[in-house]
């Protein structure tokens, strides 16, 4: 599926997202917002955020001691591969579960949640990649299954941690908890997939 996001989707899938964890640290309903133009077509299903589409969130703590320097100290990352529901309820949905709910890390205090950005990476239809060589770093995020066990990268993380190609190709293996080149394997299914990646440090609001 081709889509495109308008900044004033970006800028709503962002206010939901963050409204969705300050919500919960307050332990009250979400209270979200549309712009007239923006609601009518969420309604009609013009927009793409009433389409279903895979989507992650991740949060990074951009400020106080422990943010470090770069892109920020990563503080939660959680999504879907596929969207049963709209990408709205999808964002929503990760959001919280990034802030809560990611087993690498303690749920997101009050205090953390100003120091934090969010980015949100809205995900294509994911393609069996035929030859790994035809892998582009920094253009395919990277599904695995081998064995049962299954692993996934985003494409903005191999430009993030300066791999090359093969790293990459490792690093999905590793990713999935198995060796390295487990991609070769003959049985092993590796997929590709696109993502129009934006966040709150660099999108309008």
């Amino acid at each position: 599926m081709e889509f495109t996001i308008t900044v004033g989707e970006k800028s709503a899938l962002l206010a939901d997202a963050r409204e969705a964890i300050t919500a919960k640290l307050e332990n009250r309903r979400p209270v979200y917002s549309r712009k007239s133009g923006l609601a009518e077509a969420v309604e009609s299903g013009a927009s793409v955020l009433a389409k279903p589409c895979g989507a992650f969130v991740t949060l990074r703590k951009t400020a106080g001691p422990e943010a470090g320097a770069g892109s920020g100290q990563l503080r939660g990352c959680i999504g879907r591969m596929t969207g049963a529901e709209s990408l709205e309820k999808t964002v929503r949905t990760m959001a919280v579960e990034a802030a809560f709910g990611d087993p690498r890390f303690p749920p997101l205090k009050t205090s953390e949640l100003p120091l934090c950005d969010i980015e949100i990476s809205v995900l294509s239809p994911m393609e069996k990649c035929p030859d790994p060589r035809q892998v582009r770093v920094g253009v395919h995020g990277l599904y695995l299954i081998h064995r049962g066990r299954s692993g996934v990268l985003l494409p903005q993380v191999p430009l993030e941690q300066g791999w090359n190609l093969d790293e990459y190709l490792d690093y999905i293996c590793v990713k999935a908890g198995l060796p390295p080149k487990s991609y070769a394997a003959p049985d092993a299914e590796l997929f590709t997939f696109t993502a129009v990646v934006f966040g709150e440090s660099n999108t309008p609001a």
